[in-house]
């Protein structure tokens, strides 16, 4: 290590899913070296906004460079926006005394990347099997690449999953199970479904599952359910049956992990990554638009026997379920679904990665 305690600058502004795993990144970083300094790059728009100052870390802020999914015409139109945002980039770093750069691939990466280039070590995350622009360019002279799963096309990468939350990471769902199960007003025994469809909720589950609702209450399945603040969801009671539980959103995902057996979600990577840290078995429906990351994103944990796989376009109340009730109401194979789980590899990747960065500052 360098005299000076390392300044670390991550980026990975935007949406949650960058923003997550760095954060993650940056608490990790901080337990293993609680001398180092952690800042964070941004956008004025971005999510970052909200996410990161509550979190204790200082957020610098650069013009976004909205990039396409891959190289266009559309990129090269935009020479100036990029020169403007990498100088400031470029300005923070210098600024802030930069050690090391860690991106996350998004809006904000790919000018740090360039910024960096040439100047401080880079470390490339990519949390999804097919990579973004930025995260393509960047890992080309990148100091080290770190992937979530097997067989992403970057150079030299090694998996190492992806960071998580410690309050994730160290879930214990069997101690939290009673008072999570209290929380929700849930039955405190019976077999549980957890389901959600992103922070916005996901109509196709919500119209799916709760369609099953009869057969899940006849099989003795209780229900929690997050279908999204801008939705509704009325649901019919069936007394004496586990109950169906709808919420507009989950505040304490760690409380919904600990009160279900098996959830049914979308398949993003970092919502892919958290349910198989905390072991539970899943049924996975890939977002239907996009470039099928989502489904790429459930691959491994549905050829490791955790998770099982549907597309969305057949995701019907009968659908649901005949893959829900045979595997929820077996708590054999809910324990085989669950171990498998846990085998990911994700509960260490904070760590792993931040010793990843350190070295890359010395």
């Amino acid at each position: 290590m360098s005299k000076r305690a390392p300044t670390v600058v991550v980026a990975g502004g935007g949406t949650a899913g960058h923003i997550e795993p760095a954060m993650a990144l940056a608490d990790a970083v901080k337990r293993l070296c609680p001398e180092a300094t952690v800042v964070a790059l941004g956008t004025p728009k971005g999510l970052e906004n909200e996410l990161v100052p509550p979190r204790g870390y200082a957020l610098e802020l650069i013009p976004p460079v909205p990039l396409p999914r891959k190289p266009t015409a559309e990129l090269f139109r935009l020479p100036l926006k990029v020169r403007d945002s990498v100088k400031q980039a470029r300005a923070v770093l210098d600024r802030v005394g930069a050690n090391v750069v860690v991106g996350f691939g998004g809006y904000v990466s790919l000018p740090a990347y360039l910024a960096a280039r040439g100047r401080v070590p880079i470390v490339v995350h990519e949390a999804n099997q097919s990579p973004g622009l930025a995260n393509r360019v960047g890992a080309r002279f990148a100091k080290r690449v770190a992937v979530a799963v097997p067989d992403t096309p970057l150079p030299n990468a090694e998996v190492v999953g992806i960071p998580l939350r410690r309050s994730i990471t160290s879930l214990d769902r069997a101690a939290l199970r009673a008072e999570a199960r209290k929380h929700f007003d849930l039955d405190p025994d019976a077999p549980t479904l957890l389901v959600f469809g992103g922070s916005q909720g996901a109509r196709s589950i919500n119209n799916a599952v709760s369609g099953a609702a009869k057969e899940l209450a006849e099989a003795g399945v209780g229900v929690l359910h997050a279908h999204g603040p801008k939705n509704t969801l009325v649901v019919q009671e069936f007394p004496g049956r586990p109950p169906y539980v709808p919420v507009p959103y989950l505040e304490r995902m760690d409380l919904a992990y600990a009160a279900a057996d098996m959830v049914l979600c979308r398949s993003g990577a970092m919502t892919a990554a958290e349910v198989s840290a905390v072991g539970l078995p899943a049924v996975f429906v890939p977002l239907p638009i996009g470039n099928g990351e989502q489904t790429t994103n459930a691959r491994p944990a549905v050829d490791a026997g955790a998770a099982l796989l549907v597309e969305d376009a057949n995701l019907t109340p009968a659908k649901v379920a005949e893959l829900v009730i045979p595997r929820l109401t077996d708590p054999g194979v809910l324990a085989k679904m669950g171990a498998a789980a846990v085998g990911m590899g994700h509960r260490e990747a904070d760590e792993v990665l931040a010793r990843i960065v350190l070295e890359a500052a010395k």
